[in-house]
């Protein structure tokens, strides 16, 4: 499994690769949790930890350097890391001037939901209007590269509300956000009237909404076109260390054609793949096949193609509108294409050969 790779002289080498990822269904974790990245590698005598995962540290390891690893999930400053992850960190980092270079987009629909009380009256986006929103509070965060991207939910939860709202030609004006504190539960302050809807997203907070006796007014999911659903995981970036692409270009062609390999695997394995998204995302088989649904393994696969580049960048430009970047940078300068196109002629030259 080669490909062509424009290697600098005097490369510096590689002593393991690290991968990490957000508790959500993608390719590469399906590769990971397969043990492809693994048999990949090791022919290289290269190992591969996950930042995640507590096996990937020895019992010697203090917490002090566990934290130093799992932090560059957040500031992409690790040159052998690959990562495909919320894309309101990396677009951050990247605006901070992270040399990370962007080399795939996987498209997941990850149960985006606005919760209401069962006795709200909310069932579809016009409904919003004149209703009172949760938004989370902003919060400080150690890592300096991604401070103003790190007030997830906060920018998720915008970015749904306006999704929602834009779709019943509403805006901002026509709702009331009101601001939970980071110490305030607000699935409390639903319960409690303080607010009439919550955005939410996933599997396992699926499960906790269903147990609170809260119910889903407003499926984002099923909002009809992917422009009103962009978010922090549509699109969700690959990116790696800049030094990674011109330096090892051929390590990362091999992890994008794993990649590539495990979504195909998944296009015929559903039932199996249910069971190992119950592992990535902490929740429950029901909340997994609610969560994850209409086909969704059939499309793991990340893509550069247009609509989902045009998608990404509505991302960056919202993000940039809303105050989580320090400043706006060249995106198309970020995007190398070469590395996934090289991967799926791999895939292609494997398939034949079978």
């Amino acid at each position: 499994m080669s490909a062509s790779s424009p290697l600098k002289r005097n490369e510096p080498a590689l002593d393991r690769l690290w991968f990490t990822r957000c508790p959500v269904p993608t390719a590469s974790g399906l590769a990971h949790k397969l043990g492809w990245l693994r048999e990949e590698f090791a022919r290289d005598g290269l190992s591969i930890g996950t930042l995640q995962e507590r096996d990937t540290f020895d019992s010697g390891s203090s917490s002090e350097e566990k934290s130093k690893y799992r932090r560059h999930h957040y500031d992409h400053e690790l040159p052998g890391l690959f990562r495909e992850g919320g894309n309101m960190l990396a677009i951050a980092a990247r605006a901070q001037g992270a040399p990370s270079r962007l080399i795939g987009l996987t498209w997941i629909e990850e149960g985006q939901s606005l919760i209401v009380r069962p006795d709200s009256g909310i069932s579809e986006p016009k409904h919003l209007k004149g209703r009172r929103i949760a938004l989370p509070a902003l919060i400080d965060f150690p890592v300096k590269a991604s401070t103003r991207g790190s007030s997830i939910w906060r920018g998720m939860t915008l970015h749904g509300i306006k999704g929602a709202l834009a779709y019943a030609g509403l805006t901002f004006d026509d709702v009331t956000l009101v601001e939970i504190p980071a110490h305030e539960d607000v699935y409390q302050a639903l319960l409690a009237g303080k607010v009439d809807v919550v955005y939410v997203k996933g599997a396992s907070r699926a499960d906790r909404v269903a147990q609170l006796g809260l119910t889903v007014g407003i499926d984002l999911d099923a909002l009809p076109e992917r422009r009103f659903r962009v978010n922090n995981g549509t699109p969700r970036p690959i990116t790696v260390h800049e030094d990674l692409i011109e330096n090892h270009f051929d390590i990362v062609v091999r992890f994008l054609y794993q990649s590539l390999r495990a979504a195909e695997w998944a296009k015929n394995n559903l039932e199996e793949l249910q069971k190992v998204l119950q592992g990535e995302t902490g929740g429950t088989a029901e909340a997994v096949a609610r969560t994850y649904k209409n086909g969704f393994h059939r499309s793991l696969h990340p893509s550069l193609d247009d609509e989902r580049v045009a998608l990404f960048r509505q991302q960056k430009d919202f993000l940039l509108l809303y105050g989580f970047l320090d400043r706006d940078f060249d995106f198309d300068a970020w995007i190398d294409r070469r590395p996934l196109e090289a991967a799926w002629k791999l895939l292609r030259e494997h398939e034949q050969s079978r």
